[in-house]
C-alpha cells in the first residue's frame, strides 16, 4: 500500500497585517515563522497554471469561524487583496516544500455559513488597463493623490445616528445639518457601530426632506442590517464634472479630465459645426 506524506498549507496575510496559516494535515505544522492550522478555515480547489502570461486561477474555500475568518470581516471587505501563498509540504520533515502558488484573494461570495473566495495570481496585474483615459469628466479619485484634495474639512464628512432602514438600501437620518440636497451623492456611506460596523457602500441618492431630515440611498445595500440609534459616516460625493470639481471643491487646478473634448457627434460629423456641441 502507497501512504503520502505530502500535505497543503496555505498563508494568508491581510493588508492590515494579521497574518494566518491553514493546512489540510490533521495536524498543525510550523514553519516560515507561523503556525499552519489544522482545522477548517481554509481547504483548496485544484490549481490551474498556465505557461507564459496566463493566469494562475483556483479557488479556495472555508467555513466561516469566529477566531479565524470571520463573516464580518468579508463583508466588510477586510479580507479583499489579501496576499495567500500555498505550499506543498511534506508533514514529516516540513523543511521539504514546494511553493505551488502566490497570488490575492478575488471575489468571495457566501453562503450557508461558509465562504468560497477566488484567488488570483501574480500576472493578474496584468489584465489591469494601463495608461491614462482620455475622457471629459475626472479619473481622479476623490481624495486620492492625483486629486490632492484632503477630505478634511467640516463639510467634507459627517457623523451621525441612523433613525430608520428599509431593507439595508434606504437609510433616514433626523437633525441632518445644512448640506445642500445632493452634497453626498456618489460619496461613501461608512458604518462606524453596531452589527454592521466596518461595512460601507457608494451612495446613489441623498435627498433632503422637511424637517431637517435626510434620506440616503446607497447602490448596493448593506450585507449586515443597521439598527437604529447606529452611528454613520457618510463621505462628500464628486460627479467628476469639470463644473462641479471649481465650484464645490475649488480644486479645477487638479482636475484630471479633458472637459473640453469633442463629443461623438462632432467626431463622426464635424461640419455640423455649433450645432453638435
Amino acid at each position: 500500500m502507497t501512504t503520502t506524506t505530502i500535505a497543503r498549507a496555505w498563508s494568508v496575510l491581510r493588508r492590515d497585517g494579521l497574518r494566518l496559516g491553514f493546512t489540510d494535515h490533521d495536524a498543525a505544522l510550523h514553519f516560515e515563522g507561523l503556525r499552519f492550522r489544522p482545522d477548517s478555515g481554509l481547504s483548496a480547489r485544484a490549481l490551474m497554471q498556465g505557461t507564459g502570461l496566463a493566469v494562475d486561477n483556483t479557488e479556495a474555500e472555508g467555513a466561516l469561524s469566529d477566531d479565524a475568518i470571520t463573516e464580518r470581516d468579508l463583508m466588510a471587505g477586510r479580507w479583499d487583496g489579501a496576499e495567500l501563498r500555498l505550499w506543498e509540504v511534506d508533514w514529516r520533515d516540513v523543511t521539504r516544500r514546494r511553493l505551488v502558488f502566490r497570488g490575492t484573494l478575488g471575489e468571495v461570495t457566501r453562503a450557508s455559513g461558509a465562504f468560497r473566495a477566488e484567488l488570483r495570481g501574480l500576472t493578474e496585474a496584468l489584465n489591469a488597463p494601463q495608461g491614462r483615459v482620455y475622457h471629459p469628466r475626472c479619473s481622479a479619485v476623490l481624495g486620492d493623490g492625483a486629486c490632492g484634495l484632503a477630505l478634511t474639512a467640516e463639510n467634507h464628512h459627517h457623523e451621525i445616528a441612523v433613525e430608520s432602514r428599509e431593507e439595508g438600501r434606504l437609510l433616514r437620518f433626523a437633525g441632518f445639518p445644512g448640506f445642500d440636497a445632493g452634497w453626498f451623492e456618489h460619496g461613501l456611506l461608512l458604518m462606524l457601530g453596531g452589527p454592521a460596523e466596518g461595512l460601507k457602500s457608494a451612495v446613489k441618492n441623498d435627498v433632503a426632506q422637511p424637517g431637517g431630515r435626510r434620506e440616503i440611498e446607497l447602490w448596493e445595500p448593506l450585507a449586515i442590517l443597521p439598527e437604529a440609534g447606529d452611528m454613520a459616516r457618510l463621505v462628500v460625493g464628486c460627479d467628476k464634472r469639470a463644473a462641479t470639481c471649481r465650484a464645490k471643491f475649488s480644486n479645477f487646478l487638479n482636475f484630471r479630465g479633458f472637459p473640453h473634448l469633442p463629443g461623438e457627434d462632432w467626431l463622426m460629423a464635424p461640419q455640423a459645426g455649433g450645432r453638435h456641441g
